[in-house]
């Protein structure tokens, strides 16, 4: 049973970031349709689930794959924003460069120093 699975995907697009969010989307519209009723959330549903099927099923690669980078483009645009102020390093400031834009990275904790861009060689002084 399993090779048969096999043969049958063999070929085919199958699973990526833009099929997931549809069936989280179909998912939350089922939810809704179970609490609040109405057809609307009946058929956006359906609608959601067929799409994430046929999306799965195809075999034209080139354009789902287009589909999925364009999908991303506009999740990091959407989301590109929150991410920005947020930095993951807790023992290093991140500071950019006030002539050529670069992003320096510096040491947390030292109090005011001297950076120097390895870009363009422009020293600004920043605390930490």
């Amino acid at each position: 049973m399993k090779e048969k699975i096999q043969q049958f995907m063999a070929g085919r697009y199958g699973a990526d970031q833009l099929s997931r969010f549809l069936m989280g989307c179909g998912i939350a519209t089922l939810l809704l349709y179970m609490l609040l009723g109405g057809t609307i959330w009946y058929y956006l549903t359906v609608l959601l689930l067929i799409w994430n099927y046929f999306r799965a099923m195809s075999r034209n690669y080139n354009k789902r794959y287009q589909e999925n980078l364009k999908f991303l483009q506009i999740k990091n645009q959407l989301f590109g924003r929150f991410r920005k102020g947020y930095q993951r390093d807790k023992t290093h400031k991140i500071y950019s460069c006030p002539s050529c834009k670069q992003k320096v990275r510096v040491p947390k904790g030292k109090g005011k120093i001297s950076i120097t861009c390895p870009k363009c060689h422009t020293e600004f002084i920043k605390s930490t």
